[in-house]
């Protein structure tokens, strides 16, 4: 059981210091946006790559803080059920949709982006917008680190809850355990 969370602190410590690090490209995203809008009311002019810049820091962003974003439940949840229910309940609904609905969809993102991607860096592809960015085979490449990401926390949000299905949380650290009700009360009322 050591070993299980000895991995769940691995994953989980790679998708905090992955996420620590990507989440700052909104401060890019805010400042190239800002530039851009400058540049088209002020100035009435546009740089065509600095709009591919803008929506590839996007998409940048967005892919590789999936996986931390999943590690921190942020992810949308439809919780009528799952909010009131107990630690058990809820490592039981965890494991069952990571390994029936999470990982599959990992799986096919995996799959079927990967000669997608592996294309793109065959022809070194670029915008196809003239006077655009090139290297979006560099951006392409986010696609199977989504995939892999989220999977790899997937994997550690089932370990977490075999863990919790064995009575052996406490060996994680507090940070990675379930909420309990009295914090999730406080959360709401915040």
């Amino acid at each position: 059981m050591r070993a299980i969370a000895l991995v769940v602190r691995a994953i989980s410590g790679l998708n905090t210091w992955v996420g620590n690090i990507f989440s700052w490209l909104s401060l890019g995203i805010v400042l190239v946006c800002f530039t851009i809008v400058v540049q088209r009311y002020a100035f009435d002019t546009s740089i065509i790559w600095m709009r591919d810049l803008y929506v590839w820091l996007n998409g940048a962003m967005f892919t590789a803080v999936a996986g931390f974003a999943l590690l921190r439940n942020d992810h949308v949840r439809v919780d009528i059920f799952y909010r009131p229910a107990g630690l058990k309940r809820k490592a039981l609904v965890d494991l069952i949709g990571v390994v029936i609905f999470l990982l599959p969809f990992c799986w096919v993102v995996l799959a079927y982006g990967w000669p997608f991607v592996a294309r793109s860096w065959r022809i070194y592809e670029a915008s196809a917008n003239i006077g655009g960015m090139p290297g979006l085979f560099i951006l392409k490449t986010f696609i199977p680190a989504f995939a892999l990401l989220v999977a790899l926390q997937g994997i550690a949000m089932a370990l977490r809850s075999v863990l919790v299905l064995a009575g052996q949380e406490e060996l994680l650290p507090e940070h990675l355990r379930y909420r309990r009700d009295e914090e999730q009360a406080q959360e709401t009322a915040l």
